[in-house]
């Protein structure tokens, strides 16, 4: 019962994000006219919860497990892409801040899940 709980955090928050990075990739595709690196960050940070969705769907814990290291693969490699963009000058400090904080915070959950799920093969 409290697993459920934890994959409800966990679906609503990387369904929030997705949608946060959706509206990053419309201002970087509309705003600044970079298409290749924002598709990058929009392919991985809604593949984030896409994989999350997919393991609460899991046939077995392993699977689950399977899915959710997916997830926190993508959260990974968001956070390169957010860090690239930033770097680069193409999104502002402030608001990498922002949605930096919430893929970092997405990726402690995935992993504290994936921490327990493994302990109790």
């Amino acid at each position: 019962m409290g697993e459920e709980k934890k994959e409800n955090v966990i679906c609503d928050k990387s369904y929030a994000f997705a949608l946060r990075i959706i509206k990053l990739y419309k201002f970087l595709t509309g705003e600044q006219k970079e298409f290749v690196l924002a598709k990058q960050l929009l392919r991985s940070g809604t593949s984030v919860g896409a994989n999350v969705e997919e393991a609460i769907a899991a046939s077995s814990k392993a699977d689950f497990i399977h899915k959710l290291n997916i997830a926190a693969k993508e959260a990974r490699e968001t956070s390169y892409w957010l860090r690239l963009l930033k770097d680069s000058q193409y999104i502002p400090e402030k608001a990498f801040d922002s949605i930096h904080e919430d893929c970092m915070q997405l990726r402690k959950i995935i992993s504290k899940i994936l921490i327990t799920m493994k302990s109790n093969l």
